[in-house]
């Protein structure tokens, strides 16, 4: 399973692939963008990416907007699994969300066994048994 890691924080972005090498869950590529932009300009680059972890709040191009591109374009990439990372939990950004095929929501600071659990799940929905 390829990850792209979306977050203007690279700090943020290291945290999340040493927690991902943590989780005990088989995964491959991990690739990483710091808006989402240069997400797109990622995932355009590889069809083969299944999971998605954005943020919201980035400078250029917000998880927001990057997650209504990925639906608007739900064909170029149709196995992509998106999970949100984020501060902001309201209930109202969530609902929001909702609509836009997102998977999972994970607010930060998120721990290794949250973590483990969510890419057990996508791993578990990319190959039903």
């Amino acid at each position: 399973m390829n990850i792209l890691i979306v977050d203007d924080s690279a700090m943020m972005r290291t945290v999340l692939k040493r927690v991902i090498g943590l989780c005990d869950v088989p995964v491959g590529a991990i690739l990483e963008a710091g808006n989402g932009a240069e997400a797109l300009t990622v995932l355009d680059a590889n069809h083969d990416v299944q999971v998605l972890m954005t943020d919201l709040n980035m400078p250029v191009m917000s998880g927001g907007d990057l997650l209504r591109e990925v639906d608007r374009r739900r064909e170029t990439w149709p196995t992509l699994q998106c999970v949100v990372v984020s501060s902001d939990g309201s209930t109202q950004r969530r609902d929001e969300l909702s609509e836009l095929n997102v998977r999972h929501y994970l607010d930060k600071p998120l721990t290794p066994e949250v973590l483990r659990d969510v890419l057990t799940d996508l791993a578990d929905h990319r190959n039903p048994q």
